[in-house]
């Protein structure tokens, strides 16, 4: 008895994005690759997949760089993923970086763990007080607009369109990596002027509970989402981001039985979300 047809897979990625420190092409090639074990796959560029994804059955979103670079390619590309009714992973509907940044405004409001942050200059009163704010676009994305700023200030007009922040004294910054909501691996950079110098990191069970809280909030049921926080001078860790849309995942800083589990984990959720 023949078996029938494998699912088609759209891998949205754009192999030319150069990123400091990273190499994200390499970790598309190996990770589509293996895909390829269970699924048809075709690599796309970002810019050509609302007019291919009509061909396949699911649409795999990776390494495709920040959506300010082709905003309007995006959101054709999300309009004829809606309309067709075409599974798309990560599921269009994340509350994190996909939607933009106001959910650290609502988050740190709300008293969650969080870098305190705000978007109107009516709020900047609830900041703490640091020697340093960092100032950047809502929607932004790989530090492009930020700036730091020796005083808690938006230019006039800016409400609701750029994020203050205190610059926060950390001892180091950790990730952690999910697919749907259980926790795959985290890494995390030991020396912070080396953002990008990668290593294992251990969690605690406190640390899994930070993490896993806020991939509870995003309520995706399928994707693969990066917890990003930073261990504060006193202990505590905050988030910095949750990254819901296209996380690099620094699969090459693993060991190896941890990137087969991940892949192993990976097409699990894939087939789930095709079925």
């Amino acid at each position: 008895m023949s078996e029938g047809p494998r699912p088609s897979l759209l891998f949205v990625t754009d192999l030319s994005y150069e990123a400091r420190g990273r190499r994200y092409c390499d970790e598309d090639i190996h990770l589509s690759s293996r895909l390829r074990e269970e699924f048809d796959v075709a690599l796309c560029h970002p810019r050509d997949a609302a007019a291919l994804l009509d061909g396949f059955d699911m649409v795999v979103i990776r390494n495709s760089g920040p959506v300010l670079h082709y905003q309007e390619a995006y959101d054709a590309f999300r309009a004829r993923a809606l309309e067709l009714g075409v599974p798309v992973y990560n599921p269009l509907h994340g509350r994190g970086d996909m939607a933009g940044k106001q959910y650290l405004v609502d988050l740190s409001r709300a008293g969650h763990p969080v870098i305190p942050t705000v978007d109107r200059a009516a709020d900047l009163g609830l900041l703490p007080a640091a020697p340093e704010y960092v100032v950047k676009p809502k929607l932004g994305a790989d530090s492009v607009g930020l700036r730091f700023v020796p005083q808690a200030a938006l230019p006039e007009g800016d409400d609701g369109l750029m994020l203050v922040q205190p610059r926060i004294d950390f001892r180091y910054e950790v990730s952690f990596y999910f697919v749907d909501r259980d926790f795959q691996y985290a890494l995390y950079a030991p020396r912070p002027e080396q953002r990008w110098v990668l290593e294992p990191y251990a969690p605690s069970a406190a640390d899994l509970e930070f993490a896993g809280s806020f991939v509870e909030w995003n309520s995706l049921d399928h994707g693969i989402q990066r917890v990003d926080a930073c261990r504060t001078a006193r202990g505590e860790l905050l988030l910095v981001e949750l990254e819901d849309l296209n996380p690099y995942l620094s699969l090459d800083r693993v060991a190896e039985p941890v990137r087969e589990a991940f892949v192993t984990r990976l097409k699990a959720s894939l087939r789930d979300l095709s079925a």
